[in-house]
């Protein structure tokens, strides 16, 4: 199922994400990429207002962003090819973030 979003890059990388109640919940965006294997964009996110020393989830959703680049569908990610992918991708970022 799509779920609608909203984001603003320069208000913090927050989406708002509609939940199955109709409520809206913020995520922050942890970073997002396009793959040429796939054909899609992807992006990764987390619920916003948790704190650095908190676990946290990592979400992550294809998207279809619209032509102005404010709204888009979330959709699921489809295949165990593309969390394979994704996951490469999370680790790289995380150890670059760990250098830093």
């Amino acid at each position: 199922m799509a779920e609608e979003h909203n984001h603003n890059h320069e208000e913090e990388n927050i989406i708002w994400i509609t939940n199955e109640e109709g409520k809206e919940e913020a995520y922050e965006i942890l970073f997002d990429f396009d793959s040429e294997a796939f054909e899609k964009s992807y992006v990764l996110y987390f619920p916003a207002g948790k704190s650095e020393d908190e676990e946290i989830e990592i979400l992550a959703s294809s998207y279809i962003q619209d032509e102005e680049g404010k709204q888009g569908q979330l959709q699921p990610v489809e295949t165990d090819d593309e969390w394979d992918m994704i996951e490469e991708i999370l680790a790289t970022f995380l150890a670059d973030e760990d250098e830093e």
